[in-house]
């Protein structure tokens, strides 16, 4: 709306008419970021959930609060502008609103993400929620009322003894309570009943724990524990595995105080927890833990705003934490000081952190012939460390990060390889259903009978998946009960939690998994932990990369060893080309305070985060040229906003490249990469600059979409 000149004055609103503000969800090329303005006939709360007219439609909208008769510009709005305006359709009455500081998490996750808050503000509301009327929403409620009547029974359960390190780091929770805290304690080391105490203390003092996991896998078995030590309360689940009705319910219990605990993944950091006392973060490092699409935001970095915001201790907990925590957690004349840490570094019950034992692959070719690795990943050492756990009737847990059967197909005639067609990727043999599917775009084909390039018939697999190490374990090893566990064979409910179970019960001798059973699971009989391919990360272009190699091998071989009775023998192998390399030197001595030393000794010297600040401009367009023609006139703009002292001239722009899987679906990516010195001055660019590309997106670039990453995961 134009604003005219102060001395066109506008008279009140008729008697008994408000101007609201209402956050609604539209797409960024409307070009309108904040609030509308709506007339209702009465003042509504701030956090307020209203249904509102837009264009033709009525959608939810949120309440930012009260409009005045003049704009905060100083000028006024034209005489015929508020009989303009159109009413709210409806109030939602029965629903409390949104707190204060639900509201201003929003506000700081707009803006330090660069989304519209209209948008993000529905995003955290279920989509049940959204589609509801007034009257279907008091049905959900009554229903929800008569539910919390009947309050659930609890005996009271029984608590184990809390080692001596569990019991330090409980006391300095309590004395230095509230505050951020990472616990930093290795596999085993009792973590869980850290969390458990600490939930306890504070539900007693009759406020709400939220606690978040990184994956949905980790979800039943952490719910099962917090259940069975609180009988009595009420637990609430947040994540994308559940039905819309579902999701509704457990949200609004969270919302209108009836659960105490609330349990999730990463869009749980936005649930609505009026008492808010506790946010633990279990698994901190886990990069799940950074959204990868819309707004692209950090539940870990969320979590410790809002419990500053609440007067709520966070604890961030990790056996292998992320650079930026422990930075964070060093002493203040070391560039830290904003956390507090607090160490568990002896595992509970006897338990022991496995031996490491490297197998230099160039030496067991000199041995047994580069025939022996090409028939079968596992080599001689290794099969006979495997046959003697079958022997002793003990299991083994062997680790392949890539699901499928192999790669690539390939022929030997002609060199064709099962591209895919749409991505700049290649299609993953799955030899169960015999497909071909993109990892990608998740298109898919019937594997050919021939080359389709040359009519060879003799294609043939190129590198190996779990599903391929599976089928070559079942010969090496027939007697062997073998269960795999990755994406392919936990799709169907209930799959995973079944699967677990077997393990769990002693019915597998070898578990061939993913990084999805790396962490968080307490395999009581596994005494021998592989990594079949740990080579993959050691030498890519990502900065991160070693520091995900690390902590994915650190907390895959904290599997093993659990047990007192078995802990002596228990071991983790890692095949590798490259032995000597620093970081299985860290690996071997379970020395993640070195390798924690030594990256950041590295990132010191590169000014590379957590000593810098980063964002990516990302660009998706029909043709690559032109997704970098766009970022191309963003870093002109940027280049202009700097000649004109608006930003900093420290911030530095990288040219624009393509994205390392340049293709998707059919859409080509390109991305652009901002570097400051420190955070404010990055914010302060971004602020400045975001704001005017929606001006540059325009004919001849025909830009499909770009998106802001602030504090990127991958480059």
């Amino acid at each position: 709306m134009e604003c005219t000149p102060e001395t066109e004055r506008v008279p009140p609103p008729e008697a008994g008419r408000c101007i609201v503000r209402v956050l609604v969800e539209l797409p960024r090329h409307v070009g309108l970021h904040e609030a509308l303005d709506y007339r209702c006939d009465r003042p509504l709360a701030p956090g307020t959930l209203v249904r509102v007219p837009l264009g033709r439609r009525v959608v939810t909208g949120l309440v930012e609060g009260m409009a005045e008769p003049t704009p905060a510009c100083g000028q006024v709005v034209p005489p015929a502008e508020p009989e303009r305006l159109r009413d709210v359709a409806e109030v939602f009455d029965a629903l409390p609103p949104m707190t204060a500081g639900w509201m201003r998490l929003l506000d700081f996750a707009a803006a330090y993400y660069q989304r519209s808050r209209g948008e993000l503000a529905l995003s955290c509301l279920p989509t049940a929620l959204r589609a509801l009327d007034g009257v279907q929403l008091q049905r959900r409620l009554k229903k929800l009322a008569r539910r919390a009547d009947v309050a659930p029974e609890g005996a009271t359960p029984q608590r184990p003894v809390l080692a001596p390190g569990q019991q330090q780091a409980l006391q300095k929770l309590v004395e230095q309570a509230p505050s951020t805290f990472l616990l930093h304690g290795v596999t085993g080391s009792g973590k869980t009943e850290v969390y458990l105490r600490e939930a306890q203390r504070v539900l007693e003092a009759g406020r709400q724990v939220l606690v978040l996991v990184p994956e949905i896998n980790l979800t039943p078995q952490l719910e099962a524990r917090f259940a069975a030590r609180f009988p009595g309360r009420r637990l609430a689940v947040l994540h994308s595995g559940l039905t819309p009705p579902q999701r509704l319910q457990h949200w609004l219990a969270a919302h209108l105080g009836q659960a105490d605990l609330v349990l999730g993944t990463r869009m749980a950091i936005f649930a609505s927890l009026p008492r808010l006392g506790l946010i633990v973060v279990d698994e901190e490092h886990d990069p799940s833990y950074k959204q990868q699409e819309g707004a692209r935001y950090s539940a870990r970095d969320l979590a410790v705003y809002r419990g500053r915001q609440a007067g709520a201790s966070v604890i961030l907990g990790s056996a292998t934490p992320s650079l930026e925590s422990w930075l964070n957690a060093a002493p203040a004349a070391e560039g830290g000081g904003r956390y507090r840490r607090i160490d568990l570094p002896e595992r509970i019950g006897g338990g022991a952190l496995p031996a490491v034992r490297l197998v230099d692959l160039e030496r067991v070719v000199a041995q047994h012939g580069r025939q022996a690795l090409r028939l079968h990943p596992i080599s001689p050492p290794l099969l006979a460390a495997l046959r003697e756990r079958l022997e002793r009737g003990e299991q083994s847990m062997l680790l392949l990060n890539r699901r499928g059967y192999a790669p690539v197909l390939h022929c030997t005639s002609c060199g064709w390889k099962s591209a895919c067609p749409h991505c700049s990727a290649w299609r993953v043999f799955h030899k169960v259903d015999r497909t071909l599917r993109c990892h990608h775009c998740g298109s898919g084909q019937r594997v050919p009978l021939a080359c389709p390039e040359c009519g060879d018939p003799d294609i043939q697999p190129m590198g190996r998946g779990t599903e391929r190490l599976e089928e070559q374990l079942a010969t090496l090893l027939p007697q062997a009960r073998v269960v795999r566990i990755d994406g392919d064979t936990t799709r169907q409910s209930g799959s995973l939690e079944s699967q677990l179970a077997q393990v769990h019960d002693g019915e597998v001798d070898v578990l061939v998994g993913t990084q999805m059973v790396a962490k968080g699971h307490d395999f009581r009989r596994m005494t021998l932990v592989a990594a079949v391919d740990a080579d993959g990360a050691l030498f890519s272009s990502d900065f991160r990369a070693p520091e995900r190699l690390f902590a994915l091998l650190m907390q895959a071989g904290g599997r093993a060893g659990r047990d007192a009775a078995l802990a002596a023998r228990s071991e983790m192998w890692v095949q590798t080309w490259h032995p000597a390399h620093p970081l299985f030197a860290a690996l071997k001595g379970h020395d993640y305070i070195a390798f924690a030393r030594s990256q950041l000794d590295e990132r010191r010297i590169a000014a590379m985060p957590p000593f810098s600040a980063q964002a990516l401009l990302r660009a998706d367009a029909s043709t690559q040229e032109l997704a970098q023609a766009f970022l191309q006139r963003a870093e002109a703009l940027a280049g202009e906003l700097q000649a004109a002292g608006q930003v900093s001239a420290e911030v530095f722009l990288y040219p624009p490249v393509p994205t390392s899987v340049q293709r998707v679906a059919d859409v080509e990516r390109a991305q652009l990469l901002v570097e400051a010195p420190r955070r404010a001055q990055l914010q302060a660019f971004l602020a400045a600059w975001v704001p005017l590309l929606d001006d540059i997106n325009r004919p001849p670039t025909r830009v499909i979409r770009w998106a802001v990453d602030v504090d990127p995961l991958s480059i």
